[in-house]
């Protein structure tokens, strides 16, 4: 069965592509990143989320709103927190205002492997989009995630 099997409804076409689009990029940034920075594709995400956070009000995230932009339940969020902890790249603490809060910050380890992952991921995401962008099933999909901006991010000029 692929996405464009009559016997799908449009919607559930729709939804199958999409699909198939996350899995192979996924997949592809997944290998790059494990090859050139023993990191899997939800560890450079919780890396990247938590490195954006900032001092002051609503500065840091609590563990709901970092599972929330990682895409995973809390309790694997957690799990996955503890591992990049055990690895020297994490680090808790208790909140400062409310004890029973607990923050977690990205260590310079942590920070230094971002940077040097970051081009890799960037690169990976290209190459997978570039070659979906060959199937005419998924070509429809790229071009709209090519033109998606993240909220509050200015777009390109260039």
């Amino acid at each position: 069965m692929t996405a464009t099997d009559p016997g799908l409804t449009a919607l559930s076409q729709g939804w199958c592509a999409l699909s198939l689009l996350h899995g192979k990029i996924e997949a592809h940034i997944e290998r790059a990143l494990e090859t050139g920075h023993g990191l899997s594709a939800r560890e450079y995400s919780l890396l990247d989320v938590l490195s954006r956070q900032h001092e002051g009000e609503g500065g840091h995230l609590q563990m709901k709103q970092v599972a929330d932009a990682v895409v995973l339940s809390q309790s694997a969020t957690t799990r996955l927190v503890t591992r990049l902890e055990d690895r020297g790249l994490l680090s808790r603490y208790l909140c400062p205002t409310d004890r029973r809060g607990i923050y977690t910050d990205v260590s310079e380890a942590g920070l230094q492997l971002l940077a040097e992952a970051r081009p890799t991921n960037d690169t990976a995401l290209r190459e997978a989009l570039d070659e979906a962008a060959k199937n005419p099933e998924l070509a429809p999909l790229v071009r709209a995630v090519e033109q998606l901006r993240a909220p509050g991010r200015p777009t390109d000029t260039a």
